[in-house]
Formats: C-alpha cells, structure tokens, sequence
C-alpha cells in the first residue's frame, strides 16, 4: 500500500468516477483547494509516497522535492512543463506521464468551438441582456462563408477544422515550417504570410503546445494585423502569448473579441484583473479537459501508472535512469 496523494481536484470529481476504484488498495488523500506557499504545500505532502498531479496546477520544483523525504513517485498525464524533472532526478523521484497519442481532446476541441460560436453570436451579452428583461442586445455574425485561420496543425487544430468546415467556413493554416508543409501535403489552404494570416481571419484560434521555444509566439504586431471585428481564440496555454499582448490589443480593438480558457496566473480569482474585466473577453477557468468523459479516460491512466509502479512494474517513465 502506498501514500498516495491527490492535488487540485477543486470539485471533488475524482472520487466519483470509475477509475477511482483502481487506487482501492492504497491510503489515498484528495485534495479540493490549491496552495501557492511551496511551505504549506511541502507540509501537507510530507507523508506522501505517491503525488498526483492535476495537469499543471502546481509546479514542482527542486525547492519542494528536496523537503518531501518521502516521495517515489509522480504520475500525471500528458506533458509537463510545470515539473523539474532534473530535480527529480536528483531527489530519487520517478516521474511516470503518459503522452497520449492518436485521438485528440475532443473535450478541448469542442470547448474551442463553442468559445468560437459564442464570441461571434455574442452569447454572453445576449444571455444577460435577456435574463435583465431587455431583450435583444446587438447583432451578430454568422459563421458560413467566413475565414477561421488555425495556428498549429496539430489533432485538436485538425478536429477544429471539422467542425469549421461543417459549419461552411473556410479554413486557413499557419504553424511553424515543418507544420506548414504538412498542411499543404494534405491539400490544406495555408496562409501566404504570417501578416496576411492574421489580417484576413474573422476568427483565429491558437493551437500550439507550450515549450520553451513558442513562448511568446503570438506577439502585439500578430494582435495589430487583426481586423477590429475579428475574434481572438486561446485554449491552449497562456504563455503563448507574449506578456501583455492580448490586454493591449484589446485596449486597441484589434482584434475586436478575445474568448479565453487560459490565464497566465491559474485560478483566476481576481476579479478587477484588467484582462478578466476587460469587456471584450470572454473568459472559462481552463475547462477545455474537464468534462467526466476526459477525467476518465486521463485519470484512468495515471492511477495504472500508480498500481504498475507499487507492483514494481512502472509504465510511462519520464526519468527511467532514477527506477535503474
């Protein structure tokens, strides 16, 4: 049996699901808040054995492992910016993450979708508009025979592009080179330029994976290429954007509408955020992964890689040379 503690699982989902019942024979903790103080969070992990981690919402550095004596194990999903893998390295911790492949998150991609539909019908103002008794509040914009650019051709992008095309919309590519060429090896209309890209989008909708290389990849001269009724779309991660860029561009109306489902600082409570509270935003609390469905099918794979490691079997390492 093994400590095995949860972190982050803010509505108490994880216990309801099926998977759950894979950890019935170890000593599991779940926890329903987040901490920021690396003091307080090495406090309450000291006992543990095993630490789940809930996507990225806690970083894991050097300076936390070296006071959890007794950590073996960190099993998460997916990729893993957000952990020091040298430090685990260092500190004897194997880090087991499972890199999905084939299928997209369709739970991201349909998130990415409605953001998409509900910026250009204007949802969120017609919504309250109604509830306040005042009826209609504007006008919107259909999606048939309008341009949507996808930055990134990767699976969430391609299944975007599905429901895009559904919708009677063309679609327009730019990612970097290699990305590019696939895009017109598979017959796909990629942009003649990065500016034209976004100068001739009414809807541009970013799907990059964060490294150390696209931070900042979409920049204040991307923004002013942008038509003052065009939509900005994000659910992929907030580091993509340069520090700043979307709240300045938004302050110059290009592009009109920005719909977010990630923040540079995660959760966002503060509601007198300048980007929150800006009235062009919408914004989601980086739900593109949680529904039951995709809790499931990830959380299902981190608690295998749990029971395979306390069975002395780990699958998915990171950092094989520290189970060596």
């Amino acid at each position: 049996m093994m400590r095995v503690h949860i972190l982050d699982d803010w509505f108490d989902t994880l216990r309801g699901l099926p998977c759950f019942d894979k950890l019935k024979a170890h000593d599991v903790t779940v926890w329903t808040d987040h901490l920021e103080d690396e003091d307080a969070l090495a406090a309450r992990l000291s006992e543990a054995e095993a630490l789940v981690l809930f996507r990225e919402r806690t970083p894991v550095s050097l300076g936390l492992l070296e006071r959890l004596p007794n950590l073996r194990l960190i099993s998460q999903r997916g990729v893993y910016p957000h952990v020091d893998v040298q430090a685990c390295r260092d500190q004897k911790v194997l880090l087991c993450s499972k890199m999905p492949a084939g299928a997209p998150s369709y739970a991201a991609a349909e998130l990415t979708w409605a953001l998409i539909m509900a910026g250009m019908r204007d949802l969120p103002t017609q919504m309250q508009s109604t509830k306040a008794g005042n009826w209609l509040a504007g006008v919107g914009k259909t999606l048939r025979g309008r341009r949507i650019g996808l930055y990134g051709y990767g699976r969430i992008a391609k299944t975007v592009a599905g429901y895009a095309k559904a919708f009677g919309m063309e679609v327009v590519w730019w990612s970097s080179g290699e990305g590019r060429a696939r895009a017109r090896h598979d017959g796909e209309i990629v942009a003649d330029s990065r500016q034209a890209f976004f100068a001739e989008c009414d809807v541009v909708s970013l799907h990059v994976r964060q490294k150390p290389e696209t931070r900042g990849i979409i920049t204040a001269d991307d923004f002013a290429s942008m038509a003052p009724g065009a939509l900005f779309v994000n659910t992929s991660r907030a580091g993509l954007i340069a520090p700043g860029a979307l709240l300045a561009a938004l302050n110059a109306g290009r592009p009109g509408k920005a719909a977010i489902d990630v923040f540079d600082t995660e959760p966002m409570t503060d509601a007198a955020d300048p980007l929150l509270a800006h009235p062009n935003l919408m914004a989601t609390p980086h739900i593109g992964f949680v529904t039951e469905d995709e809790f499931e099918m990830q959380f299902g794979d981190i608690f295998d890689q749990v029971v395979a490691y306390a069975k002395g079997e780990p699958i998915h390492m990171i950092n094989p040379d520290v189970w060596r």
